[in-house]
């Protein structure tokens, strides 16, 4: 049973999440499902749930999560282009990513360099922090 697009069938989420190729193998996919990586609908899931059109998904990708809403079923993995019209990413996840990707960008989130080396007060004052 290959469908390209279906709105009656039914497509294990696993299986949709590698045909809109948020992840590389259907493998990845389910570990990424049952590690609590994606929810769905505010909720943690299993790999075999079936997906909905109208459902939101929350997925765990690297520094960001997306927020998207699928609109398309599908069960067969094709081009990127193709891949992008399964889903919907909401305004407020695409905002909220390009916000984080401009604060790593600045170095804010992580923990920025000191502007200079500590001198032998300040080296001394750390040995004697570490040690407690």
């Amino acid at each position: 049973m290959t469908q390209s697009s279906s709105d009656s069938g039914s497509v294990r989420l696993d299986k949709w999440l590698w045909a809109a190729r948020f992840y590389k193998t259907r493998a990845i996919a389910k570990e990424m499902i049952n590690g609590g990586k994606v929810h769905y609908n505010g909720a943690r899931t299993k790999s075999s749930k079936n997906a909905e059109i109208g459902a939101v998904l929350k997925i765990r990708q690297g520094y960001d999560d997306k927020e998207i809403v699928i609109k398309k079923l599908s069960e067969v993995r094709q081009s990127a282009s193709i891949a992008q019209e399964l889903y919907e990413e909401t305004a407020a996840s695409a905002a909220k990513r390009a916000v984080n990707a401009e604060a790593r960008r600045l170095n804010i989130l992580n923990n920025p360099a000191p502007e200079h080396k500590p001198d032998k007060k300040q080296r001394r004052a750390l040995i004697r922090f570490k040690e407690y």
